[in-house]
């Protein structure tokens, strides 16, 4: 008993000690690969000087870690089982009758952990820090506001208007259905300000309704208000806009930068409100698949690791893992792609990239292994 403690301890220490060097390698490449990016595009932008790229790069830091852990995960397993087999120290261990599983569940409980972790506390600095990224992204490189807000007190809109002035709307509540359905929106108890370029209140409109159609903001059975003037009833007030049903929705919160204990109740809100919550149902489902997929990473990484060694050595390891690397990103890209498109359920699309490399790995490891 007291033996097979400190093996585990031990292999749990190696095994955390090469992810963390694997992890930040990863990430140290990933920020350099991220600043230069932000260089090329902020090059004709007099705001994006090199501090506040830096700020943005780091900003963007967390989310990235995020995106690359898995893989972080699969080479850093590799590595720590590649060197201690090459070393003998587990050829040791199985002499002594410690079966495969008995030195792989230092590491899959080490995994499951650093999954718990990433998605309960790391999760929610990331997603502000992505905010406060898309923040100066809009602001700076793309020199764009934020159209749409979203809160329990309705629905808020902002747009310019032919002079260079603000027109911002507010509804009640969203009574089209499903947006990616029918292409208009319609808006039911509208209130409109009208702002001059000193974004001053020039008037007012309080409405029954108004809807997207074909280019226009189409405003049914209102008033309008000017200071020092008596109301002006209308019947219908068309508005020229930019603004698209889609393009409303794409302005939503970003799924990145919502924690994991945020998700849900904006989730309800969504529906609450009648938009799709299809994207963010599935960002909140593969948070959740999260660890075990860190766990099915230390499985599959155990088959190449054990084994290829007596196959080609270190060159072998490295292909096979970047190639079981690649194919794990394209069947998860493959499965989000469907599932955000709702082509298939999102519990399948999200929990397919853990469920699959679980099976893949614990069906080679009994193939290859007593156990």
């Amino acid at each position: 008993m007291h033996l097979a403690k400190t093996l585990s301890a031990y292999i749990a220490r190696q095994y955390f000690a090469w992810f963390c060097g694997v992890f930040g390698a990863m990430v140290s490449v990933t920020f350099l690969l991220d600043y230069i990016e932000l260089i090329r595009r902020g090059g004709t932008r007099t705001q994006a000087s090199w501090g506040v790229l830096l700020e943005m790069a780091a900003l963007k830091l967390p989310h990235t870690a995020q995106e690359v852990m898995p893989f972080a995960i699969l080479f850093g397993t590799m590595l720590a089982f590649w060197r201690l087999t090459r070393s003998n120290e587990l050829v040791v261990a199985r002499a002594a009758g410690v079966s495969v599983w008995g030195f792989l569940t230092p590491a899959i409980l080490v995994a499951l952990l650093l999954g718990v972790v990433a998605v309960t506390l790391f999760n929610p600095i990331a997603s502000a820090m992505e905010a406060s990224y898309e923040k100066l992204d809009n602001r700076i490189l793309r020199q764009a506001g934020d159209p749409l807000s979203l809160s329990n007190a309705g629905l808020w809109l902002r747009q310019s208007d032919a002079a260079e002035g603000q027109i911002v709307f507010h509804g009640d509540k969203l009574t089209s259905p499903d947006l990616l359905l029918r292409p208009d929106l319609l808006l039911r108890n509208v209130s409109v300000y009208f702002l001059n370029q000193r974004s001053e209140f020039t008037s007012r409109i309080e409405a029954r309704a108004a809807r997207l159609d074909g280019g226009f903001w189409v405003i049914e059975d209102g008033q309008r208000f000017r200071t020092g003037e008596p109301a002006e009833p209308f019947g219908e007030l068309r508005l020229p806009t930019s603004l698209t049903a889609s393009k409303i929705e794409e302005s939503l919160a970003s799924p990145d930068t919502m924690s994991f204990w945020e998700l849900p109740g904006f989730i309800a809100l969504l529906e609450q409100s009648g938009f799709s919550a299809q994207r963010h149902r599935l960002h909140f489902n593969i948070l959740l698949a999260r660890p075990f997929l860190f766990c099915a990473m230390v499985l599959v990484a155990a088959t190449f690791s054990l084994r290829m060694q007596r196959r080609g050595g270190a060159a072998m390891l490295i292909v096979s893992g970047v190639l079981a690397g690649f194919l794990l990103y394209f069947l998860s890209d493959i499965v989000f792609a469907l599932g955000l498109s709702a082509k298939i359920p999102v519990l399948l699309a999200a929990w397919t990239p853990a469920g699959v490399s679980m099976i893949f790995g614990t069906s080679m490891l009994l193939h290859l292994e007593d156990g």
